[in-house]
């Protein structure tokens, strides 16, 4: 995934049937589902970049880190527990160091490369990157926390039905803060994660004629290897749902399958991986509730992987092996440069492109037609990105 800036504002998945899954994964149907979106009461309007360029204000590099990228008035100059923006802040910027202390351990010798950045009109983040490391193709772990405006006609867009047309609302001001990363090991048994949590607000005034505030949390930790290793798997969800079990029994089947949908590359007709946990545009429970979900799953994040990679990561294998995981990782691409909203929000404004590109791996490979063998461990892959899977 790119940087947390530009991963911040994107289109939330829409409520669409689920494609039909398929018996045989040689047989691709052309579906184009959308991540079934539900909620317990109606949600606020989705935000959609539509008919309108967003001039994203070029970053500035920074040689030091500050404190804060908050503004004063943010929390800034109060304590960390004052806002809900300090607090995100805060915790970002604690798992950015947690895990990246933990790649960097687990690589033995490879150390990321840190850049600073800020931004005109507020905020900035820290983009960091670990390239071709002993363990490590490509480790980018990111935090952005950057303010901005919508376009008016993004958001009445946005709106659709539920608002009223008669009423245009002015250029919406809007705070993003995220941490976007993407983990690609050198192993071909060692699999790949991606994780992103993220907290958006809409800041209009109170009295803004059709814009009302609003506030939002978004994420997930998505599991992506190129062979099955079911304890591994198992593993992997077992942390996601004993975390979301420390908030709601019908989180972990809500957002597994919502994973599941979102990470669909259509045009294959199968998933990116094995999927994990993602939500998005969720603010129908306590503000402090879903402060600590997304902090907890953050947190999360080294227990379900980096055990897998200790494990994993000097497991012998042969050129074919390595010639599967690169394939995989075409299909990574694929779905990053197509579908990610993210990728393609921040491609299209002006982004910054280090950061929203991070995600892709230093390698990856295409074959005309290539078509595993029935039965094999590669076909068992591809048959459980096309059928998922319930894993526990």
């Amino acid at each position: 995934m790119p940087s947390a800036a530009s991963t911040l504002l994107f289109v939330p998945p829409s409520s669409a049937a689920v494609p039909k899954t398929l018996k045989s994964p040689s047989i691709l149907p052309f579906r184009c589902p959308a991540a079934a979106a539900f909620s317990p009461r109606p949600r606020f309007p989705r935000l959609v970049p539509i008919r309108a360029t967003v001039a994203i204000e070029k970053e500035t590099p920074e040689n030091e880190r500050p404190e804060t990228f908050l503004r004063a008035a943010d929390g800034a100059q109060a304590s960390a527990s004052t806002t809900v923006r300090a607090r995100f802040e805060k915790m970002i910027r604690e798992v950015q160091d947690e895990v990246c202390a933990a790649i960097e351990a687990a690589d033995g010798g490879g150390k990321f490369k840190e850049d600073v950045w800020s931004r005109p009109g507020g905020g900035g983040g820290i983009s960091r990157v670990l390239q071709d490391g002993g363990v490590w193709e490509k480790a980018g772990v990111n935090v952005s926390v950057v303010y901005g405006v919508m376009p008016p006609d993004a958001y009445r867009a946005a709106k659709g039905a539920e608002g009223d047309s008669s009423v245009t609302p002015g250029p919406v001001p809007f705070f993003a803060a995220g941490i976007s990363s993407v983990l690609h090991p050198k192993n071909p048994f060692a699999p790949t994660l991606h994780f992103n949590y993220r907290y958006f607000e809409t800041d209009a005034p109170k009295d803004a004629p059709g814009a009302p505030r609003q506030w939002w949390f978004g994420g997930g930790t998505d599991f992506t290897p190129a062979y099955i290793i079911e304890e591994d798997v198992k593993h992997f969800h077992r942390v996601q749902k004993q975390t979301c079990d420390k908030f709601d029994p019908s989180f972990y089947p809500r957002f597994k399958k919502w994973c599941d949908d979102y990470f669909f590359i259509k045009h294959r007709g199968e998933r990116r991986g094995l999927g994990g946990i993602f939500f998005d545009d969720l603010n129908d429970y306590d503000q402090e509730m879903l402060l600590a979900f997304s902090t907890e799953c953050a947190k999360s994040v080294i227990p379900a992987y980096l055990p897998i990679i200790e494990k994993r990561k000097d497991t012998p294998f042969n050129e074919q092996h390595k010639a599967w995981q690169q394939l995989r990782r075409g299909r990574y691409v694929e779905f990053n440069l197509v579908y990610d909203r993210g990728t393609t929000f921040g491609l299209k404004t002006g982004g910054r492109i280090e950061s929203i590109l991070v995600s892709l791996p230093l390698t990856a490979r295409w074959e005309y037609d290539h078509q595993p063998e029935e039965g094999s461990e590669e076909w068992k892959l591809l048959d459980a990105c096309i059928n998922p899977k319930e894993w526990l």
